[in-house]
């Protein structure tokens, strides 16, 4: 458990280290959310847009900034692995699972850190525009996160251990781009209907975000529960098959 901690912390160290890692992991979906609420005040009423209104804007903001804490936990891993890190670390008695849950529970600790900001500077923009948004409401948002948040840091563990520190990056910008469009972050999936909706609802992203915005609401219904059970099996798959790998390409290095 000591070497979990020990290389837990240098990880969350070397993430927070980076000034990017503020600017696109805070910086970023802040701006967004600001951005979308400047937006959502010019649509007149009777368009009957609610998108962009905060109370559906926070779970799809909270959902974007995730994308990026996959981008820096692939990064981290694809680095360790380029300059021989790891390998060198092969040689302790650390096993492959105190580098995978090095890797993971920092960057769920930065997951939950960059959710909860997202969520308080949602409230203040709700008090701003005149909109109540209910705390429990929030907290149980923050929580039906966990599994997304689990997903997409499974997704760059895969994607930093399969691929170089040049081509990881490239691999998570695709996630990045489906997850917020995909997700149903940036347009109404279910206004736009047919083959779209089809594929969004295949995905993981936009049930992620549905669960989130609904649980923001406090609409904990069927629906919920069915958005958050169908985002719990991609988590779970996705980890899955990026523990498998990562085990695989470790044995592979100490050959």
């Amino acid at each position: 458990m000591n070497k979990i901690i020990a290389f837990s912390k240098r990880n969350f160290l070397e993430i927070i280290r980076d000034p990017l890692s503020y600017i696109f992991c805070l910086g970023f979906p802040l701006v967004m959310l600001v951005v979308m609420t400047l937006v959502n005040d010019t649509i007149p009423e009777e368009a009957h847009m609610e998108l962009f209104r905060i109370q559906n804007l926070s779970g799809g903001i909270a959902v974007f900034g995730m994308t990026f804490v996959m981008l820096f936990v692939c990064l981290s891993v694809a680095k360790d692995r380029s300059g021989a890190f790891l390998v060198r670390l092969y040689a302790t008695p650390m096993k492959s699972g105190d580098f995978i849950f090095g890797y993971i529970l920092p960057t769920v600790v930065l997951a939950v850190i960059q959710s909860v900001i997202t969520f308080a500077a949602s409230l203040i923009v709700s008090l701003i525009v005149g909109v109540e948004l209910n705390i429990a409401g929030i907290l149980i948002a923050i929580v039906s996160l966990i599994p997304s948040m689990i997903m997409f840091i499974s997704f760059g563990l895969l994607f930093g251990t399969l691929f170089s520190e040049k081509a990881a990056p490239g691999l998570c910008s695709i996630i990045i781009s489906l997850g917020s469009f995909l997700g149903g972050i940036w347009f109404d999936v279910k206004g736009a209907g047919g083959v779209l909706e089809d594929i969004c609802n295949v995905l993981p992203f936009y049930h992620s975000v549905n669960a989130a915005r609904m649980a923001t609401v406090m609409e904990l219904d069927n629906e919920f529960l069915i958005d958050l059970l169908i985002t719990v099996g991609y988590a779970i798959v996705v980890a899955i098959v990026s523990v498998i790998v990562f085990k695989y390409k470790m044995r592979a290095d100490l050959k």
